[in-house]
C-alpha cells in the first residue's frame, strides 16, 4: 500500500521533470497523510495537466457519508475497473499525485516495523497514478477527493512490501490523463512494472506521527 509521501523537490526541478510549470505556492510536505490536502494533477477538457488542491481519501460521488475516504486511499491496479467505488472514476477521472518519495514500514527481527524512505536515484520526482472524484451531498463546498493506485511490488520493493503504488513515466503522464483514453490502455499503464530505479533507506519512526512534517525525516536514521 502507499499509506504516506513526500514532496519537497525544487520547483526548478518539477518543471523539468512533469514538462510543466511547478505551482505557483508550493509548500514542502516530508509526511504527507491521509485525510490531509494534497497536491495533484489532473487533466482540463483537452487533457493538459492542471495543477489541483485534493482531499487524499476517495469520496465517491454516491456515497452518503464523506467517513467512507478514510478506508479509501489506494486502489489496487487488478481489480479497479471491478469495484463500483472506483470504476466511473477511472473511466472519467484520473490524476497524478507527484511525490519526491514514499515511506514503507518493513519488520525487523524485533517485530517492530522500520520506516524507509523510497526515492528515485536520480532524486528526480515521481508521479503516482491515481483517480479522483467530487462529492457534492454535504452542505459546503463540494469534495474533491482521490486515492492512489497500487500495483505488485517489483523486485526492489519486495524486500520492504509486497505492495507499491503504480509509478508513471513521463512519457505516460499524458496518456494517463487523456479524456478519451482506452481502457485496455490505461490497465496497461497501470500494470506495467515501473520503469523508475529505487533506492531506499530506512528513516526515524518520527515519521509514524502525521503531526511531524520537518526535513530531518527523510534523513538516513
Amino acid at each position: 500500500m502507499c499509506g504516506r509521501f513526500a514532496f519537497f523537490s525544487p520547483a526548478e526541478a518539477v518543471t523539468a521533470a512533469f514538462g510543466f510549470a511547478a505551482p505557483q505556492v508550493f509548500t514542502p510536505r516530508y509526511n504527507i497523510a491521509p485525510t490531509q490536502t494534497v497536491l495533484t494533477i489532473v487533466g482540463d477538457v483537452e487533457g493538459r495537466p492542471v495543477w489541483k488542491h485534493q482531499h487524499w481519501g476517495l469520496v465517491p460521488f454516491w456515497a452518503k457519508d464523506p467517513a467512507i475516504g478514510n478506508r479509501m486511499i489506494n486502489a489496487r491496479a487488478e481489480t479497479i475497473t471491478e469495484k463500483p467505488s472506483y470504476r466511473q472514476a477511472f473511466s472519467r477521472r484520473r490524476c497524478l499525485v507527484p511525490a519526491t518519495g514514499f515511506y514503507e514500514w518493513a519488520a525487523t527481527a524485533s517485530d517492530k516495523k522500520t520506516p524507509y524512505f523510497i526515492s528515485d536515484v536520480s532524486e528526480q520526482p515521481l508521479l503516482m497514478a491515481g483517480i479522483w472524484d467530487i462529492w457534492e451531498k454535504g452542505p459546503g463546498e463540494p469534495l474533491h477527493s482521490f486515492t492512489i493506485i497500487t500495483r505488485e511490488a517489483n523486485a526492489f520493493m519486495q524486500a520492504l512490501h509486497h505492495r507499491m503504488p503504480v509509478l508513471l513515466s513521463r512519457g505516460d503522464m499524458d496518456r494517463w490523463l487523456a479524456p478519451k483514453a482506452a481502457k485496455n490502455e490505461l490497465l496497461e499503464i497501470a500494470n506495467t512494472p515501473p520503469a523508475a530505479d529505487l533506492q531506499a533507506w530506512p528513516v526515524s519512526r518520527a515519521v509514524n506521527s502525521p503531526l511531524n512534517d520537518v526535513p530531518e525525516l527523510v534523513e538516513k536514521a
